[in-house]
């Protein structure tokens, strides 16, 4: 599986030349844990796995990280970008359907939705341009502002910018899926 993730992970780098400069995606907030390096006063932030676990929002895309096997991939060197969804959006699915994602039989369609969430590099607002990006998941998914707010796929982004050492998160409100995966 890692094999497949990686060749797909390969490809979604070349996807991250069509991110050119967009006004004002979404508000700047940083709001990653921060730790202090022993040795220098700099302050480091952690990798997206360490933040988002940090995060009491982000419990059900950890679980689902979890299940999936991602997080070694997540913690990696990177860089990454995820639009990451809330509790509230994972609750918000069919009901039983994240039970039914969570369970090991089910692990390539958990992962197929989840890499759909995550984009190779870096990309923060500022470099952000509307118009179909391809995900890790290898499908492409569509960016657009409307009115100054900024919508990955059918999701909103309500947070941007959360730094992490290899790579940022972009907090959205919806779970996405890829066109190829029926729940």
């Amino acid at each position: 599986m890692n094999s497949v993730f990686s060749k797909t992970l390969a490809i979604a780098v070349a996807a991250t030349t069509l991110f050119v400069s967009v006004p004002a995606f979404a508000e700047h907030n940083q709001s990653a844990p921060i730790s202090e390096k022993a040795d220098t006063n700099k302050t480091t932030v952690g990798t997206i796995i360490d933040v988002a676990s940090g995060n009491s929002s982000f419990k059900t895309l950890v679980t689902a990280i979890k299940a999936a096997g991602l997080v070694e991939t997540l913690s990696g060197q990177g860089p990454f970008t995820v639009f990451a969804p809330t509790d509230a959006a994972f609750a918000a699915l069919p009901k039983r359907t994240l039970a039914k994602l969570l369970k090991p039989e089910n692990k390539g369609t958990l992962v197929k939705i989840l890499t759909y969430h995550v984009v190779s590099g870096a990309v923060y607002a500022k470099d952000i341009k509307p118009g179909d990006v391809k995900t890790v998941e290898g499908q492409p998914v569509n960016i657009k502002a409307k009115k100054g707010v900024v919508y990955v796929g059918n999701a909103k982004v309500t947070k941007a910018d959360v730094k992490a050492s290899n790579g940022v998160i972009h907090v959205i409100n919806k779970v996405l899926l890829p066109p190829n995966v029926k729940l």
